[in-house]
């Protein structure tokens, strides 16, 4: 599932072509993704200025002039792709829609946007701009790990007393929001902090440790494009690039990277999904 940076990659790669562009019409080739689409959903969107594009955890919202917001959720397998001249200075051929292309969001100017998903896991609403935060899919998720909210002393009230596995913890999109399994393993080993140690017992000199490391990791993901693993593609369809700089991430039987260590990165399974850390430097 695309996380925290790849969702970021994408809203950057799409707002030169939709922020302050009208939306000319919308096709929706199916009647659903994960759930429904909102009713009259192509209905709402057809002419609407898209006055910007922000993120919020996984989530990318399109805010519009008419007061609603489109949620967007790429799922497990989804991608938004750009295609034709944003400007509306050249002509561009647009490459032939895809099969997975479930919807597809013309602007005016000549960009084509195509929402790609051939498991369906993703999702989109439409919203009220205003009280959007308490939409049922955002109103319980924690602070934003590159906002002033996401701070030591939050982290140390957060886990205070917590008997879950520290992976589990940093995983919970109840206490970081955006935070995935690529990202949370990277930062385990950067802190030295192992994955199954219980999160209430991680000392706080460690967990000062641990915001600027989330912060480290998530903007030079970003910087990169985030990562291409299997379906992930950046919004100009090109792939991203941080997975050649995995410290731990699926490098199971591989020599640590951290300094003087010999240690080989070990595999293990929490809560049905594969963990990557290093036994000696990890404690």
């Amino acid at each position: 599932m695309p996380e925290l940076p790849e969702v970021e990659t994408v809203m950057r790669g799409l707002a030169p072509s939709m922020e302050g562009v009208c939306i000319d019409r919308v096709d929706v080739n199916r009647p659903d993704l994960r759930w429904p689409f909102p009713e009259r959903m192509a209905e709402r969107l057809n002419g609407q200025k898209v006055l910007r594009l922000r993120r919020r955890s996984k989530y990318i919202l399109a805010d519009l002039a008419s007061g609603e917001s489109l949620l967007v959720h790429l799922g497990m397998s989804g991608r938004m792709t750009v295609s034709g001249d944003p400007m509306g200075q050249f002509v561009h051929e647009h490459p032939q829609l895809e099969k997975h292309d479930h919807v597809v969001i013309w602007m005016k100017g000549g960009a084509r946007i195509a929402f790609n998903d051939p498991r369906r896991f993703g999702a989109m609403d439409l919203l009220p701009t205003a009280g959007a935060e308490s939409h049922p899919l955002l109103a319980k998720l924690g602070p934003e790990p590159l906002g002033n909210a996401f701070s030591e002393s939050y982290l140390v009230t957060a886990l205070a007393g917590r008997r879950t596995p520290m992976k589990s913890a940093l995983l919970d999109q109840r206490i970081i929001a955006g935070l995935g399994n690529i990202y949370v393993c990277e930062v385990l080993h950067k802190t030295g902090i192992s994955p199954t140690k219980q999160a209430g017992k991680v000392s706080r000199a460690k967990l000062a440790q641990v915001v600027p490391a989330v912060r480290d990791v998530l903007q030079t993901a970003i910087a990169a494009g985030g990562s291409s693993l299997r379906d992930f593609k950046q919004a100009s369809g090109e792939l991203g690039y941080f997975q050649h700089q995995f410290s731990v991430y699926d490098r199971e039987g591989a020599p640590c990277q951290s300094p003087d260590c010999n240690a080989t990165i070990a595999r293990i399974v929490q809560a049905g999904r594969s963990t990557f850390y290093c036994p000696s430097c990890q404690r």
